[in-house]
């Protein structure tokens, strides 16, 4: 029996579910109308004919499969073979059959296509005329050979931007990443993207060694990555070992290699090379240098140094003139007050490095906003259309419409920061939520106030601290988690904030800035003073009960969860929640920070009656030696008691996070080894917290 994509599925849901499933339930799990469900299961006890597993069904309970755990194991193997996708889909199927082109470039019969789709040769024949027209604008030719198949003529170099095209195209970052940083091949991430194209193009083994080469170099140039820039660099190589290994011969187009300047980003791509023949014991010709090269070249990045000269140089005066040029093009008129504006110069400067990379090779950028982009800015759009002629005429290499959406995001920042400085506006009050309130929403907030300093204040909270008090004090929340749907606006953003984050929280703090303070009806001044009296007495027991210890340098990181447990409670009980509860925050997401130096246990945990704030180094003072830990000297521990001071408790530990972040002070204390040093630095820090804290209520 052959099933259908739904009804695997259907099947798979249930025989991972011990009870009844509603069937209103089960298709919201698929993402399908209930109807769809029903129609489907209309077939399913002829699908199970060869299986000892009965379908069950029970009005008011729901549905589930009944049959002994091998025959349940046997029908969720043959299920879970092959690759699951809709044949009718046109779109989903010529996407496949561009992959299999890309994959395999020698001679393939129409006839191994329509066996391999299970569609007819006329509409593959239909489908091949598409693929084409797509390959056609990298330079790719489809050339059909009567009586012998189908094969690709085109340059490495069009190949290569085919391949990377195709990904940006089709690759969702965020799920790649985790299938690829989460070992467990269960679960939804990996199942997800084993389904997906581009699923189909990548080889799980070199994906997994080629993510720790190179991460396990520590580089600030691949740190500070953006999240597509990252994966898609791990993609690319992963592709390029996996032709080696099946001794696909790699040209060697000298065009490449001719002009490669021996520059930072060149001797990191043959410090990558070097890594990754070693990892896979092969050669790796000399022009993949290049290819990577120009990858990292055309990669953007979090954080751009405007220090050095890794940017482009602002007194080159050919790109001094390229940048009035583009202003003066953008608005005449106000072109002297933008060229004021040392943000704007710097940011668009940094944007500026890899786009004339991008243009001068041809590659390819994603732009997930454009849309939104034309639509609410349409009159900053096709001003920055003209200042992309502009950037055409200097690279002589058209500018795609992505990159000109990123103009716009420049230069309509440029725009707001001028209107501000007409208007009379106010300090906006954002809430950023996060399932502890202690970790990931201390980095975002951390790197909210960086980007808005004082025209923000910025409070972390946990997602059940949301209170109806809480919102009537917040302009609008930013959280990372789902969240019920409240008066209060909420932007869900990914954690890292990237781009298309921050210019939404730019529109809403540029909103609210021009909106008067929400008046106040009920009168706090009790509440208040209960607060601070709570506050001043956490303070008082994390200065109190600070703790500090040391272990051997070859600990393993399961070996200091232990050993952490012990030395927060006397009760064996209670250690194994703690553990257990680091371990699962751990797991949802590392808090090992190489580029930070240091790692950040935190947990909200019943193995606790009281705030408790630890420092754990080694006995040597130097650095751990178990690569988990990446190089890291110290280990910061953070337990949050679940208890009715569960709010304000986190609020304590969320300043101590950033204080690890921005006061490099602390870290050069606790270089030191000093337990008394150490408390008497988180004691001024908790001291201007408190303090902080106070005049926020006046």
């Amino acid at each position: 029996m052959e099933f259908t994509s739904r009804l695997k599925q259907i099947l798979s849901i249930l025989l991972k579910e011990q009870e009844a499933m509603p069937v209103k339930i089960l298709a919201d799990r698929m993402g399908i109308s209930k109807r769809t469900v029903q129609r489907e299961l209309e077939a399913i006890n002829y699908a199970l004919k060869d299986y000892e597993v009965s379908f069950m069904s029970k009005t008011g309970v729901g549905v589930w499969l009944e049959g002994s755990s091998g025959e349940k194991e046997r029908l969720l193997t043959d299920i879970s073979s092959g690759d699951n996708y809709d044949v009718t889909n046109r779109e989903e199927r010529r996407k496949r059959l561009i992959l299999e082109i890309l994959k395999e470039k020698g001679l393939k019969k129409l006839f191994y296509y329509s066996s391999q789709f299970g569609v007819s040769e006329a509409t593959i024949s239909s489908d091949l005329d598409a693929a084409g027209e797509w390959l056609s604008r990298f330079g790719l030719l489809v050339i059909r050979r009567p009586g012998s198949g189908i094969t690709i003529e085109g340059s490495e170099e069009n190949y290569r931007r085919a391949i990377r095209a195709f990904i940006n195209e089709n690759m969702d970052t965020r799920v790649v990443r985790e299938a690829y940083e989460n070992v467990d091949k269960t679960s939804s991430s990996y199942e997800s993207l084993k389904r997906s194209s581009i699923g189909q193009l990548l080889d799980d083994d070199i994906m997994m060694r080629t993510r720790d080469c190179i991460m396990g170099m520590e580089n600030a140039r691949v740190l500070t990555l953006t999240e597509n820039s990252y994966v898609g660099l791990i993609i690319h190589i992963s592709i390029a070992i996996n032709r080696i290994l099946k001794n696909e011969v790699i040209e060697p187009e000298r065009g490449w290699l001719e002009g490669a300047d021996e520059d930072e980003d060149y001797r990191l791509a043959k410090d990558i090379v070097k890594e990754l023949e070693e990892e896979f014991e092969i050669h790796i010709p000399e022009v993949e240098i290049s290819y990577i090269c120009l990858h990292i070249k055309g990669a953007k990045h979090e954080k751009i140094r405007v220090e050095d000269k890794n940017i482009i140089d602002i007194e080159n005066k050919e790109i001094k003139q390229l940048v009035n040029e583009m202003i003066d093009t953008f608005d005449a008129d106000k072109a002297y007050l933008i060229k004021q504006d040392d943000e704007f110069i710097q940011g668009l400067l940094a944007h500026l490095q890899p786009t004339l990379i991008r243009l001068q090779y041809g590659m390819q950028i994603q732009n997930p906003v454009l849309e939104d982009i034309r639509s609410h800015y349409p009159e900053i759009y096709a001003r920055c259309e003209k200042v992309a002629e502009v950037l055409q005429r200097y690279t002589g290499k058209r500018v795609p419409e992505e990159e000109t959406g990123y103009l716009t995001v420049h230069f309509g920042a440029a725009l707001v920061r001028l209107e501000e400085r007409k208007e009379k506006i106010r300090k906006v009050s954002i809430g950023v939520v996060c399932s502890s309130g202690i970790g990931i929403s201390r980095l975002m907030s951390s790197k909210l106030l960086k980007v808005f300093r004082d025209r923000v204040s910025v409070t972390a909270y946990g997602k059940n601290d949301i209170t109806p008090f809480v919102a009537s004090k917040v302009d609008f929340f930013v959280s990372s988690i789902p969240m019920e749907q409240m008066e209060t606006p909420v932007l869900f953003v990914n954690p890292l904030l990237n781009a298309e984050d921050m210019q939404k929280i730019q529109q809403m703090v540029y909103k609210y800035e021009r909106i008067p303070l929400k008046q106040k009806e009920e009168d706090v001044f009790s509440r208040q003073l209960e607060e601070i009296n709570l506050v001043a007495a956490q303070i008082r027991t994390v200065i109190k009960y600070l703790d500090f210890f040391k272990v051997d340098n070859r600990i393993t990181f399961e070996e200091l969860l232990i050993a952490v447990g012990e030395r927060m409670s006397p009760y064996s009980d209670r250690r194994d929640l703690i553990r257990e509860d680091i371990l699962r925050r751990e797991q949802i997401a590392t808090q090992v920070f190489a580029e930070l130096g240091f790692a950040l246990l935190h947990a909200c945990t019943k193995g606790v009656v009281r705030p408790e704030f630890a420092v754990c180094m080694t006995r040597d003072l130097d650095a751990y030696r178990d690569p988990y830990f990446k190089g890291i000297k110290f280990v910061f521990i953070m337990l949050v008691p679940e208890d009715e001071n569960l709010k304000v408790n986190r609020d304590i530990m969320g300043y101590i996070s950033s204080m690890l972040i921005e006061d490099y002070e602390f870290l050069d204390i606790a270089a030191r080894g000093n337990q008394e040093e150490i408390r008497s630095a988180v004691s001024r820090n908790l001291k201007k917290y408190f303090n902080k804290y106070l005049s926020e209520l006046s």
